[in-house]
């Protein structure tokens, strides 16, 4: 549950009425059957250990990007002791360039722990869930609800923003989830597990194809007839976005595009060469691969600072998503 500090005792939680609820409890699980994606974690065969990959993968990634790389992982590693076992350089190289590379090495120390505690099986109960190595209040519910059919409070950014405006006549949630919108949106889940399951997952839909942040299409919501904020005339709806950082010259981009080079083949890449910028003098080693080299080259054209490339290399060492021998970097064993 969201810590207690994120309370908010100005913020008002009035949940709909009875009838309202009966009715979005019903609407929801129905139009989630007729118009949810057909995705292969969502599928019957799935395993709960697929439903965890998927949740991971997409934290922060949209599904087009997932998708290939979800069924790649599941065909190499199927099971949580077929990935704890294998290299961790294998590991980051399929992870690819989903972003947040950290998240694969949390995913292999958590097929580690599954197999080791709860003998292969992704654990049902969520504390249990929540136990294990990058498994945080979301994913532990998500999980428990698409892998297993437990009732549980999922409440990922989609679901927050759908009961935003339905129920409260706002354009968006709270910055910050608290425990107060944690136990109001808690009371609005179906009792019933299996339609508690299909609740989450259509307000998730929901929120992801219709009630979107930017561009909302209130003619095709089922809950149109009793949303609060289209009542209201939608107000918000034209306020400025937060502007995201942009990609080209972060650290992210720059993070991304070492791994790039190391992930290009197996040879040892000098530091020197990493971290000389675009006039380096570094003899370039002939054990490189010629991905290796166009990784290389495409890093270069970036024209980083050697300084701050030099903290980013350390940095990515410290990370545990790199490693240093006297030979140069490469990718972790």
């Amino acid at each position: 549950m969201p810590n207690s500090s994120t309370l908010n005792p100005s913020v008002r939680w009035d949940s709909p009425g009875p009838g309202t609820l009966r009715r979005w409890q019903a609407l929801i699980p129905g139009w989630f059957a007729a118009e949810a994606r057909d995705l292969p974690w969502r599928r019957p065969d799935c395993t709960p250990w697929g439903v965890l990959v998927s949740e991971i993968m997409l934290q922060q990634t949209p599904v087009v990007r997932v998708l290939p790389r979800w069924e790649d992982w599941m065909r190499r590693w199927p099971a949580p002791a077929d990935l704890a076992a294998a290299p961790t350089g294998d590991v980051l190289r399929a992870w690819d360039r989903l972003g947040y590379p950290r998240r694969a090495l949390r995913l292999k120390e958590a097929a580690a722990a599954i197999t080791a505690r709860h003998g292969g099986k992704v654990p049902e109960d969520e504390a249990e869930l929540r136990a294990l190595p990058g498994i945080g209040e979301y994913t532990a519910a998500a999980v428990a609800a698409f892998a297993h059919g437990r009732r549980s409070t999922v409440l990922d950014t989609n679901i927050r923003r759908v009961l935003a405006r339905a129920a409260r006549g706002e354009a968006a949630p709270p910055p910050a989830l608290s425990r107060a919108e944690y136990r109001w949106a808690a009371a609005l889940v179906p009792e019933d597990e299996a339609v508690s399951v299909r609740w989450n997952a259509g307000l998730m839909e929901l929120g992801a194809l219709v009630c979107t942040a930017r561009s909302p299409r209130c003619t095709a919501c089922p809950l149109a007839a009793d949303c609060t904020w289209l009542a209201a005339g939608r107000p918000g709806a034209e306020a400025p976005t937060v502007r995201k950082q942009t990609w080209h010259g972060t650290d992210r981009q720059l993070r991304g595009a070492v791994l790039a080079v190391l992930r290009a083949g197996d040879a040892a890449v000098p530091r020197g060469l990493l971290v000389s910028g675009r006039e380096g003098t570094v003899s370039v080693p002939e054990s490189l691969t010629e991905s290796q080299l166009e990784a290389l080259a495409r890093l270069r054209r970036l024209d980083p600072d050697p300084a701050r490339m030099d903290r980013i290399v350390t940095g990515l060492i410290g990370d545990r998503l790199a490693q240093e021998n006297p030979e140069g970097l490469t990718l972790p064993d």
